[in-house]
């Protein structure tokens, strides 16, 4: 009972926190195109500030539930290595598309809203790895 409450609350966290992953980007590309209207660029800024540091709260649970995961229940496997350098490297799109908003709020310039669409895709194709691997657990 444990392990599955622990697993269905990682799962959940993990869940909450992908949807930030995708949602900042695309704030990001609101903010490009907003051009000189600074009060609809003061708002998405805000949105997204409060979107990054909810998401840096929903990563954390996330982890913690993650680790009870590992530690307690003895989750192992090539695969988990596999899953973790991936979460990595979603984590570390997220940190950038947050240092991207914070040098969009003092006044920086964006990288082109396509860009940022395509920058947006990123977490989708990682994401799709990381699903295969904990459903396949190849190795």
């Amino acid at each position: 009972m444990a392990y599955l409450l622990t697993k269905t609350l990682h799962l959940v966290f993990v869940i909450a926190w992908m949807s930030t992953v995708f949602y900042l980007p695309r704030i990001l590309v609101n903010i490009a195109e907003a051009g000189d209207a600074a009060d609809v660029r003061a708002r998405l800024v805000l949105m997204g500030r409060r979107l990054y540091r909810f998401g840096h709260v929903v990563f954390g649970v996330a982890f913690v539930f993650g680790l009870a995961l590992w530690l307690h229940f003895g989750i192992a496997g090539g695969w988990l290595h596999a899953k973790l350098l991936l979460v990595a490297l979603i984590l570390a799109h997220f940190i950038v598309a947050g240092r991207w908003l914070k040098g969009a709020d003092a006044g920086k310039p964006l990288p082109s809203a396509r860009m940022l669409r395509w920058f947006n895709e990123i977490p989708v194709l990682l994401l799709l790895v990381v699903v295969w691997l904990v459903l396949a657990k190849p190795f």
